[in-house]
């Protein structure tokens, strides 16, 4: 390549003109052909045909979000990736089961190669407090999708058809969209047929969701929770393929999550985690977080350098009073 080639290389990359990159690559094709390297040129020229018809395409718009027929209202909430939580502690067999769902879903164009498909259906199920949510978070914030959040406040109506209608709206969204679609509490739409306070626009919704959940090909995932595991619909669990139940945090957990949440300040050396972490055996993950966030918003309010066991046991006290 002559220098004169170079240099109006060169300066077309520093004045940032994506016009005058073209004109010397074409040049420089023209160059190549001159000099008998034609295979070179016609490469090149490919390769320029192709980013000119990627610079040509039209802008692809976001899907709208899906909202109620009636008055408009919102069916999801979005959370984007800078608003999720992601750090979480958990058992190490547990922990396994979420990193294989998030790397199957970053190797699902090559799984799909083999005829193979990335877990998409996930269902987390678990006591209150467990962190079930915080699970879908973190898997939202692992794959890079936003969190659709499913409101069930406006998902359910008292009209016939209507909350149908509005599921179907949800994962045609999610289908056109990519997203992590969270459906907290699943068990308020998809609790088992036939129960004797069953009415029939329950089995409606229940047998959308069963359909909804069957024929989901969106590139992104569904992630179902609920307190109930054992109220849902027998059908419903064969739709998922990746069912984890959330355990309560054992005594190791605990000082994990401690350790973890205090981790910005200092803690006194008198101050053994894992001696304080067997006083709150059968705590929630929730309920040992907000322990840790009161102990050290009551450190840091005192004016104390570090936080002290007393710190931790007033909270504990109060999260006690609470519940």
């Amino acid at each position: 390549m002559k220098a004169t080639l170079l240099k109006r290389l060169f300066a077309s990359v520093q004045a940032g003109s994506d016009l005058d990159l073209k004109a010397v690559c074409r040049a420089i094709v023209a160059d190549e052909k001159r000099l008998g390297h034609t295979k070179l040129a016609e490469d090149l020229e490919r390769k320029l045909a192709k980013a000119d018809a990627k610079q040509s395409a039209p802008i692809r718009k976001l899907a709208p979000l899906p909202s109620t027929r009636r008055d408009s209202a919102p069916l999801v909430q979005v959370l984007e990736h800078d608003q999720l939580r992601h750090h979480m502690v958990l058992p190490d067999t547990i922990e396994q089961r979420f990193f294989r769902i998030e790397k199957e879903y970053a190797a699902r164009t090559r799984l799909s190669k083999f005829g193979l498909r990335a877990r998409q259906r996930i269902l987390f199920y678990g006591p209150p407090g467990c962190g079930k949510s915080l699970g879908a978070e973190r898997i939202a914030w692992a794959t890079g999708l936003p969190l659709h959040k499913v409101r069930f406040d406006t998902l359910i109506s008292s009209y016939f058809g209507e909350t149908a209608s509005n599921l179907g709206k949800i994962f045609e969204a999610a289908e056109a969209q990519p997203c992590a679609l969270f459906l907290d509490e699943c068990d308020t739409i998809a609790r088992a047929r036939g129960a004797h306070n069953d009415v029939g626009e329950v089995s409606r919704v229940v047998n959308m969701l069963l359909q909804l959940l069957e024929d989901y090909r969106g590139d992104g995932l569904v992630i179902a929770a609920t307190n109930h595991y054992e109220a849902l619909d027998q059908a419903i669990y064969r739709r998922f393929d990746e069912a984890v139940e959330i355990p309560m945090p054992g005594i190791i957990e605990i000082a994990r999550l401690l350790e973890q949440s205090l981790s910005a300040l200092k803690v006194s050396k008198k101050l053994h985690l894992e001696h304080f972490a067997a006083s709150l055996d059968g705590f929630s993950f929730s309920e040992v977080e907000r322990i840790a966030q009161n102990a050290a918003k009551r450190s840091v309010m005192a004016n104390r350098k570090e936080v002290a066991l007393e710190d931790l046991e007033s909270a504990a006290q109060d999260v006690k009073r609470h519940f």
